[in-house]
């Protein structure tokens, strides 16, 4: 189901955001103008994946530095940990997410 994460200007080229919809943590990101979004909750110790750095496609934990490819889920160092993704597409001046 499709639920709204943020209008457009929220979310910049190079940016990302912790949203809250459908009783979800769910981390946006914007990648040269294409959005991406990943379950917000990092699988480590929970930190915010929403609040930590985004350089290029690869967001690292602000809490303890794990790295996801934003675009996959996919952990940099693990080839065995991927963090849930969901689908992202623009209607107007908002993004939305399907959520499970």
């Amino acid at each position: 189901m499709w639920h709204r994460i943020a209008a457009i200007a929220d979310c910049p080229p190079g940016a990302c955001l912790e949203a809250v919809a459908a009783d979800r943590i769910v981390a946006l990101y914007n990648v040269d103008g294409q959005f991406h979004a990943l379950d917000g909750v990092c699988p480590h110790q929970g930190g915010p994946l929403g609040k930590g750095q985004l350089a290029g496609c690869i967001v690292t934990c602000p809490w303890h530095g794990w790295q996801f490819d934003v675009r996959t889920g996919q952990h940099q160092l693990s080839a065995t940990i991927r963090q849930e993704r969901f689908e992202t597409r623009v209607d107007g001046e908002e993004v939305f997410a399907d959520l499970p």
